[in-house]
């Protein structure tokens, strides 16, 4: 989980990206980073900061897929991102973290 938190040893609101590893078919962490995102959510909204989007991320280390979750309503993009190039997956990962 990422965070805007200057904290290091402990996450504080607000959560902004999960990211659910899986060791081979990134389509078996789609539902856990689901929950896992509506959790950051709620986790904001409980420590009074909450956020108007969360971002999610299913991977085997190879292959990413991103997902955004904006109040009820889940996007998932279906285009699987493949590493390398180490560039775009880290550069789609810095891009979730700010303040959009």
């Amino acid at each position: 989980m990422l965070t805007r938190s200057t904290q290091v040893l402990e996450i504080e609101a607000p959560a902004v990206v999960v990211v659910e590893a899986k060791k081979t078919d990134i389509k078996t962490g789609t539902g856990k980073c689901m929950a896992e995102m509506i959790a950051a959510q709620r986790f904001n909204e409980i420590q009074n900061y909450p956020i108007s989007t969360i971002y999610g991320s299913v991977s085997n280390g190879i292959q990413w897929q991103f997902m955004q979750l904006v109040e009820s309503v889940l996007t998932i993009d279906l285009n699987v991102y493949l590493l390398p190039p180490v560039d775009r997956i880290l550069g789609d990962i810095v891009w979730m973290t700010k303040d959009n």
